[in-house]
């Protein structure tokens, strides 16, 4: 696998990628960050893997898959997109891979993956997770 240093998405027909811009009636909690669909998401942080979870409800999109990370300051680091390469339990070190982006079958949308950070239930900005990244 190699590595990838992705950049933002920037803005495409579904809106844009950056951490609290608006999404319509919500708001974008993460930062979305373009890469080709394959590529392998590395650890941001040691941890242990504490869920693998689905990202939407919806039975048609239930592919779509997100892997957490908590680290030992109890950050929850949140990847979306990703076909898994861990297992809940595994410890995690930087830099270790994740999973794979998956396909965005939507028509406009930039392959990526999304990227945010939980602290006691509430969003933090997961730039600064990134900044010492790459």
């Amino acid at each position: 696998m190699i590595k990838i240093i992705p950049k933002d998405r920037g803005q495409d027909i579904h809106g844009s990628g950056a951490y609290l811009s608006s999404r319509g009636s919500r708001t974008h909690n993460g930062v979305d960050k373009a890469c080709l669909v394959g590529s392998a998401v590395l650890s941001c942080s040691v941890g242990l893997v504490t869920k693998i979870g689905i990202v939407y409800s919806d039975p048609e999109k239930a592919r779509f898959r997100y892997v957490q990370v908590t680290n030992p300051l109890g950050y929850d680091l949140r990847f979306f997109y990703l076909d898994p390469l861990v297992s809940v339990g595994d410890e995690i070190g930087r830099d270790q891979p994740l999973g794979t982006v998956q396909e965005l079958p939507y028509e406009g949308i930039t392959p990526h993956f999304h990227f945010e950070v939980k602290k006691d239930g509430k969003y933090v900005d997961p730039n600064k997770f990134l900044e010492s990244f790459g």
